[in-house]
């Protein structure tokens, strides 16, 4: 036999024997060995794709919180507003009130003021009346003192009504 690159058949042999255990050795170490670690690589992607995906999707709720903060910021902006409308229009309706509440005590107030003027003219004039039956009684006395007639009984009394004054017991 001759030889191949100088080679002895005992050297090929070997080396051949040598690939194949190679080869058969690498096929079993890989069901040992590569596959768990395959696993263990595909089980990390899957890992790090997840954190990905929740990452983003944290990413979108944060975004979506932020716009809803930015929308309730406006509407309250916009509550704020009407609140302070509608206390602005509750204040000027208190204000009608109390306005209309004033006005109805003075108007009560004149309205007792009259009455007590009115009854202190009825008083004065009861008053003026019983001065005038005093000052009829007194001419009434002078009258029966002196005795005179009707004429001069009426020109006293008139004369008496002249000095008080004919508005003063005919109000």
């Amino acid at each position: 036999m001759e030889r191949l690159f100088n080679l002895d058949p005992q050297l090929l042999h070997d080396a051949v024997l040598l690939a194949l255990s190679v080869f058969v050795m690498f096929t079993f170490l890989s069901y040992l060995l590569f596959n768990p670690a395959r696993d263990f690589l595909k089980k990390r992607a899957q890992r790090v794709k997840d954190n990905i995906d929740s990452a983003e999707k944290a990413k979108a709720d944060a975004e979506a919180l932020r716009l809803e903060y930015e929308d309730k910021l406006r509407n309250i902006h916009m509550e704020e507003n009407e609140i302070l409308s509608a206390a602005r229009k509750k204040a000027l309706e208190s204000e009608a009130k109390i306005i209309e509440n004033a006005k109805m005590e003075a108007a009560a107030i004149i309205a007792r003021a009259d009455k007590q003027a009115e009854l202190e003219m009825k008083k004065a004039q009861d008053d003026i009346k019983k001065e005038i039956i005093t000052v009829a009684s007194m001419i009434a006395g002078k009258v029966v003192s002196e005795k005179i007639d009707t004429d001069i009984q009426d020109s006293l009394v008139d004369d008496t009504l002249k000095e008080i004054g004919e508005q003063t017991w005919q109000s």
